[in-house]
C-alpha cells in the first residue's frame, strides 16, 4: 500500500475552499462585518512569533471540539453563522481544517494562504503575545 503525500492531499483540498491572500485578510479585517480569526498554530508558535491582531487561538487538535456547541468543550465565539478565517504557520493546516470545518456544517470558512509566515513577511501587524502568556518558553543555559 502506498501512502498518498500529504502536500498532494492539502492541494487537493485549497481547490475547494476559499484560499486568501494578505490583503483580502487585511480588507475583511478592517470592515464594518469582522470575521472570527482563529490562529489554529500551537500555543508555542503563538507565544515565539506573536499573533496577527484581534485573533482568538484555537489550538489544530482542539479545533472541531471547541467549535462543536455540543461538545462540553464548545467556545461560544465559534457560531455557525459568523465567517470564519483561519491561519497557521504556512496554509497547509489551516487548509485542512477549513475542510473539516466545513464537513461539520460550518458554511463560510475560509483561511489565510500564505498562513501568518506570509503575514509576517509582508511586514504586516503582528501582535506581540510572549509577555501576556504564561507558556514563555524558559531558555535553559
Amino acid at each position: 500500500m502506498s501512502i498518498k503525500p500529504i502536500f498532494d492531499t492539502i492541494k487537493e483540498i485549497k481547490q475547494d475552499i476559499e484560499n486568501l491572500s494578505c490583503e483580502e485578510l487585511a480588507q475583511e479585517m478592517g470592515s464594518d462585518n469582522k470575521p472570527l480569526l482563529v490562529d489554529i498554530r500551537e500555543m508555542q508558535e503563538r507565544v515565539d512569533s506573536g499573533a496577527i491582531p484581534d485573533s482568538v487561538h484555537a489550538p489544530r487538535g482542539m479545533l472541531e471540539f471547541w467549535a462543536d456547541p455540543s461538545s462540553p468543550y464548545h467556545r461560544k465565539y465559534f457560531k455557525g453563522d459568523k465567517r470564519i478565517i483561519l491561519y497557521c504557520a504556512g496554509g497547509a493546516r489551516s487548509a485542512l481544517a477549513v475542510k473539516a470545518m466545513r464537513d461539520m456544517g460550518f458554511s463560510d470558512v475560509a483561511h489565510l494562504d500564505p498562513g501568518f509566515v506570509g503575514w509576517a513577511k509582508e511586514k504586516r501587524p503582528v501582535e506581540e503575545t510572549a509577555s501576556k502568556s504564561r507558556w514563555i518558553r524558559k531558555i535553559l543555559k
